[in-house]
């Protein structure tokens, strides 16, 4: 198989959350199983922040985007901007940043008012791309609403074309976040060169939800965890999509599978290992644990905090948003402070989210940091030395967070959602079985609850010390699982394209078994 993937983030070139790192590790372990054809390519805006190392050989194809993205001629009343697409080979995958400095040479990567319009650019390049090069390709890999414009634009534009057409080249929806739907007002649909009536819009349509239409369009589609795959089909986690999913879970593949499903996330144990981390002050690994403690020193010392203090350090690091339960964390914090606890958070986003915590560091700056910045550095220092990772998240697709703190021996206290509760098995309940600890509603008493539990068990040296190393021992590798899980969903997707009975499909595309 040839695999193109298309996403507005990809680690380490990239990255707001944990979007990025899934593209990445699925390019690199897709492309370790030995069977496609070369690497997987992969799509990415040229942001200002990416930076290719100097002695990097890059490729450069310039391709004209038809559309509103260039200034009107004559020949071509909608317009003609010309792209240029810089590929270098990195990372065991094939990284294709479309350039375009009107779109992405900006500070930041989402939050402009013409986003619809910059992904869309992204997803037009892409296909203009594969159409120039005139390879044979059979399966599309996007990621969220950004890359769902792929699908949308495919469509109105490329159905029947015989690179990329639809039926011609199979393709996969990934949602890592279901609460963001990319929703284009009508006025604003020109910009995507769409118009109500056309093959894409409805008639009468007051606008289009990307992620929706992404959603009716793929092969296939799935979210990262089967538990939040279940709670995408209510209405309560849904987010206005779980009639629509509920639609294509009812779908079949040839196989009788449904075809909107879950793939729990898993994480690089190369890239998070503690025993190779440059980044600790010391090495440790689950068969010699001893150097954890020269890791919480370093944090400690470095923050501020007394390090001789054997109060558990508790640490939470996120998008400094509402989804991810920092509000639940301040409201709990008089009651872990008071029970010895200190607190070491790291997050950007939302100012409103970063003030409570602000105030606290004011007035304990012994007991509370509040690192308001994205810090690679620090927040492997956070991973490694705290005594209990926080993840109050009130709906969570899947999560890393709780992967890398079972990987770096910090059990993580956790909401059941999502893939929370298909990561982390609560050691209240399984008591010398769970990995971590979890709470059942997503407030400040629950977190709270969880976190003297957390604490009760740690008083126990050999409780806990059973604890860390079964976590430590748990396998989120992305290759005993996921990889294999994706790589069969390829499959599928390839099948259900073929099975629709357009021309030109072949069953060479299926690739070796």
């Amino acid at each position: 198989m040839h695999v193109v993937s298309v996403a507005s983030e990809c680690e380490p070139w990239a990255k707001a959350g944990g979007l990025g790192d899934v593209v990445d590790a699925l390019a690199r372990g897709l492309g370790r199983t030995g069977s496609l054809d070369g690497p997987v390519d992969v799509f990415l805006p040229a942001y200002r922040s990416v930076a290719l190392p100097a002695d990097m050989p890059v490729e450069e194809l310039r391709v004209a985007v038809p559309g509103p993205y260039g200034p009107p001629t004559q020949a071509h009343p909608q317009g003609i901007g010309q792209v240029i697409v810089r590929s270098v080979l990195t990372h065991g995958y094939r990284l294709r940043l479309v350039d375009f400095p009107a779109a992405f040479d900006r500070d930041a990567i989402y939050g402009h008012p013409d986003d619809a319009w910059r992904f869309g650019l992204l997803g037009r390049a892409a296909l203009e791309t594969l159409r120039a090069e005139a390879r044979p390709v059979d399966l599309l890999h996007v990621h969220d609403w950004h890359a769902s414009t792929t699908l949308v634009l495919r469509d109105r534009f490329y159905a029947a074309d015989p690179i990329v057409g639809r039926g011609r080249l199979a393709s996969i929806l990934t949602i890592h976040n279901l609460a963001y739907h990319g929703w284009v007002a009508g006025p604003d649909l020109a910009t995507l060169g769409l118009v109500p009536g056309d093959s894409v819009v409805a008639r009468g349509a007051v606008g289009i939800d990307l992620l929706r239409a992404g959603i009716e369009r793929a092969d296939l589609v799935n979210t990262v965890s089967p538990t939040f795959a279940a709670q995408a089909l209510t209405s309560e986690f849904g987010f206005g999509l779980d009639q629509t999913l509920r639609g294509k879970a009812a779908q079949r593949d040839l196989a009788g599978r449904p075809r909107f499903f879950g793939i729990l996330n898993g994480i690089d144990p190369a890239v998070w290992d503690p025993a190779t981390d440059p980044d600790l002050a010391a090495p440790y690994s689950l068969l010699d644990r001893a150097a954890k403690i020269t890791c919480r020193a370093d944090l400690l010392e470095r923050i501020g905090f007394d390090p001789g203090d054997d109060g558990p350090v508790l640490g939470m690091i996120g998008r400094l948003d509402p989804q991810k339960g920092f509000d639940l964390l301040a409201g709990a914090a008089p009651d872990l402070l008071a029970a010895g606890a200190r607190l070491v958070v790291q997050g950007s986003g939302d100012p409103a989210l970063a003030a409570p915590f602000r105030a606290l560091a004011r007035r304990r700056p012994d007991r509370v940091v509040l690192n308001e910045r994205f810090d690679r550095a620090m927040a492997r220092r956070i991973y490694a030395g705290c005594d209990l990772f926080l993840m109050p998240s009130r709906f969570e697709p899947c999560g890393q967070g709780q992967m890398i703190a079972l990987r770096y021996g910090t059990p993580p206290v956790v909401h059941r959602t999502g893939g929370l509760a298909d990561t982390v098995v609560d050691e209240y309940l399984h008591p010398g079985a769970g990995t971590g600890f979890v709470f059942e509603h997503p407030t400040a008493d629950g977190l709270a609850w969880a976190c003297e539990r957390a604490f009760e068990t740690r008083a126990d040296a050999a409780a806990w010390a059973g604890l860390v190393e079964r976590g430590m021992a748990v396998d989120n590798d992305w290759a005993s699982g996921p990889t294999a899980a994706y790589l069969d969903a390829d499959r599928r997707a390839i099948a259900v394209a073929e099975a629709s009975g357009a021309p030109g499909s072949s069953s060479r595309r299926l690739g070796p078994r």
